[in-house]
């Protein structure tokens, strides 16, 4: 017997527009259920698969995430992080190498870290 990831559940001041963020990351879409001002939002990632849930809570953000998503982009790695940046991402810190290798670490706009990493494309480039 074993657990199943349920769904990754993100403390945040505003649920549903933290969740409309993370729907233009993932191209995935919102609850059906969920509107503006909703205390709960969801991100179904897949028909099948965990969700990201989003619970508004009265503190703010105060530390580093001790846990946090790292994103394979089907684009190449710069041009995901200059189209989450354009979302409304912020840049934390770039552990771009100038091989190629590496990742660029990103925040959503309540402040929560996440990576970008190579795309499939920037990894067989590399290995051309």
């Amino acid at each position: 017997m074993v657990s199943v990831v349920q769904n990754v559940a993100i403390d945040c001041a505003d649920a549903y527009e933290l969740a409309r963020f993370w729907s233009g990351v993932t191209g995935r879409p919102l609850h059906p259920e969920d509107f503006p001002g909703d205390p709960e939002a969801q991100v179904l990632l897949s028909e099948d698969g965990p969700v990201l849930h989003f619970n508004q809570v009265p503190e703010a953000k105060t530390g580093k995430n001790r846990i946090h998503l790292c994103l394979r982009p089907e684009t190449s790695r710069d041009e995901e992080v200059e189209r989450l940046l354009a979302l409304g991402a912020a840049f934390v810190a770039d552990h771009r190498k100038p091989d190629g290798s590496g990742w660029a670490i990103l925040a959503d706009p309540e402040g929560n870290e996440f990576c970008v990493l190579r795309s499939a494309s920037d990894r067989a480039a590399m290995e051309a």
